[in-house]
């Protein structure tokens, strides 16, 4: 998916979500970010991002994901360059060791990390079941890519981390093995 630039101002104030997976591919209150210390989700957290994960798993059927430390910390890396260059932008698959990869940059304090997955899973109401890239009704995959890596069902594992900084926060999920595999049925 190449570059994603967004100004901000209103796109800021909604939310912003990119997603991409694939090494083969397309080529309440929870607790707040600002309790996080740098990236790595207390164990509550990361329970709470991986309930969210593996609702929707365990309403299609499929096997609910681990939580890979591994994941969360080249998540967390990842997310301080983000904060640092103030672009949201995908890690490249070698630096993401061919790891599928979920974005989200917003306003500080404006979401919770379940509401930002809940942006991720919102867009299954333009999937569709069908081979990779055919997956979303609109005819454009990207606007699933979100969703789709998240009910991969080959996807095993997952890590997330959450940052604040410059104003905003920014969730980045890494899904193992990489989903939106082109040719390949998400489920």
């Amino acid at each position: 998916m190449g570059r994603v630039r967004s100004s901000w101002g209103l796109r800021e104030a909604l939310g912003v979500v990119c997603a991409l997976a694939g090494a083969a591919s397309a080529s309440a209150a929870p607790l707040r970010s600002a309790q996080i210390p740098h990236t790595q989700p207390r164990a509550s957290e990361a329970e709470r991002l991986l309930v969210v994960h593996n609702a929707e798993r365990t309403r299609l059927g499929l096997p609910p994901l681990a939580w890979n430390s591994a994941l969360a910390r080249d998540a967390g890396d990842y997310a301080r360059k983000m904060l640092a260059r103030g672009q949201l932008r995908h890690a490249s698959p070698s630096d993401r060791k061919n790891n599928g990869e979920n974005l989200w940059m917003g306003t500080a304090g404006a979401w919770d990390s379940a509401a930002m997955v809940g942006m991720f899973l919102d867009e299954r109401r333009y999937f569709r079941p069908a081979a990779f890239p055919d997956v979303s009704l609109t005819g454009n995959w990207t606007d699933v890519g979100h969703y789709s890596q998240i009910v991969w069902r080959e996807t095993r594992e997952v890590g997330c981390a959450l940052d604040t900084g410059n104003g905003k926060d920014v969730l980045v999920c890494r899904y193992h093995p990489a989903g939106n595999v082109m040719g390949k049925n998400p489920y």
